[in-house]
């Protein structure tokens, strides 16, 4: 089912413009703002073949005279309905969210659909054609040999098997997921695998030594796991407008107070999981005018107040200062928000870091944290350099191809087994639920 009407309107104004929803991005593509060569209304969400669990495009607002508006005109300055000659009681949620600098974020979900292409919707997609991390650690299995397992994964005339070894193995959940939407799109070839379902990456064997081909969300410099997008993150695109509140859309539309109201320090909140985040603590209660760091939780060192003071209440995603620290835990600190990063030095990684450059994407600092009141006095005595990167990192946000990723992972792996599949027949089927 496609939507093939696209009704814009202004609350302040009359109905401004009603187009084939097809026609929309070529529409606006040809079309120049006065004074300006930048679109009014721009994105993948106009176009029909462009396929997500929530389609997006964007908004923006401008002056009489063509200039693009920097500041909020009121978050009800549109409305934007959806409309279908085809089915007119279509189950559509449309959500429009003020990105605060003038420009709008509308997004949608659709709840009914036609089956689709799998080669044309990967056409439409623009998805990378490699990954030159994956294969990298795919390189250092020259062939697999599938005798060992953990979560034990396999593909078979495109239905998912899977058989689990441990006791705890609840967070099979988001794997199976993310597997079942992934065959809906496309065929993937028989084959098995290994998914490592804890956060640590698990195999520390060299090349010479045969290492098992394990896929796991975190990766070392240490280790030869292979590296795949994070649960966190697979499960907020699939559950986008879902149950899923946090997602690299939905923080567009909480920016908070302006660049210029935002308090200049350093904010880091966490639980105990490594070292550098207790010397964090502690550094920041020695210096609270510089950096405000506490423990939310403490699961693996043994608390103590008067060296970390109390633990603290969660604080919300959008209520982060200027300068927001990440100190590796292993997995997913957080996603780039809506201030300046800073990011120590680290050998865990996620499958998106090799794409993330210091001093344009974050401002780095060692892993004793020996510089880092050193970088935050230097961010706050450079306020236009910090303000321009935080600008750039935000408009350059890294939007990883995570169904693409997975997709070109397990034919790469596919090619390097050396035996047929060791399935058995009683491993459990994994039910598709559309």
């Amino acid at each position: 089912m496609s939507c093939n009407t696209l009704f814009l309107f202004c609350t302040s104004f009359k109905l401004i413009k009603t187009f084939p929803a097809h026609d929309a991005l070529h529409h606006f593509r040809d079309a120049e703002i006065k004074g300006t060569s930048k679109p009014l209304i721009r994105g993948p969400g106009l176009e029909t073949n462009t396929v997500l669990p929530a389609r997006f495009f964007f908004i923006q607002t401008v002056d009489t005279t063509g200039r693009h508006f920097t500041t909020s005109p009121g978050e009800k300055t549109f409305e934007v309905k959806f409309t279908s000659p085809t089915d007119p009681y279509a189950r559509i949620w449309v959500q429009m969210l003020d990105r605060n600098d003038g420009s709008f974020l509308v997004r949608y979900r659709m709840y009914k659909f036609s089956r689709i292409n799998g080669a044309l919707w990967e056409k439409n997609m623009h998805c990378p054609t490699s990954f030159s991390q994956t294969e990298s650690e795919l390189s250092v299995f020259p062939s697999v040999d599938p005798d060992h397992s953990l979560c034990h994964y396999t593909i078979k005339n495109n239905q998912v098997y899977i058989k689990t070894h441990g006791e705890h193995v609840g967070f099979r959940i988001f794997m199976d997921a993310f597997l079942l939407s992934l065959i809906r799109k496309v065929k993937l070839p028989d084959i098995e695998f290994f998914v490592n379902l804890e956060d640590w990456p698990l195999e520390k064997r060299q090349a010479s030594e045969k290492p098992s081909p394990i896929f796991s969300w975190c990766g070392s410099n240490d280790t030869q796991d292979i590296v795949m997008p994070t649960y966190d993150l697979t499960e907020s695109v699939l559950e986008t407008m879902g149950r899923v509140s946090l997602d690299m859309m939905s923080v567009q539309g909480h920016t908070g107070p302006a660049w210029e109201q935002k308090i200049s320090k350093a904010f880091w909140r966490g639980r105990d999981s490594r070292k550098e985040r207790l010397e964090l603590v502690k550094l920041a209660r020695a210096n609270p005018d510089m950096l405000d760091a506490a423990l939310t939780n403490n699961l693996f060192f043994k608390h103590d107040e008067s060296l970390y003071g109390p633990l603290v209440k969660h604080v919300s995603f959008f209520d982060f200062f200027k300068i927001l620290n990440s100190i590796n835990s292993h997995i997913f600190s957080a996603a780039l928000p809506d201030s300046v990063v800073f990011k120590h030095d680290s050998i865990y990684y996620e499958h998106f870091y090799m794409q993330l450059q210091p001093w344009v994407h974050y401002i780095p600092f060692k892993a004793d944290l020996s510089d880092l009141l050193e970088k935050i006095q230097w961010a706050r005595d450079h306020d236009e350099e910090v303000h321009y990167l935080h600008s750039f990192s935000c408009e350059h946000k890294i939007f990883a191809s995570y169904n693409t990723q997975v997709k070109d992972i397990i034919p790469a792996c596919q090619k390097k087994q050396t035996e047929s599949l060791s399935w058995k027949k009683d491993y459990p089927l994994m039910s598709v639920f559309c």
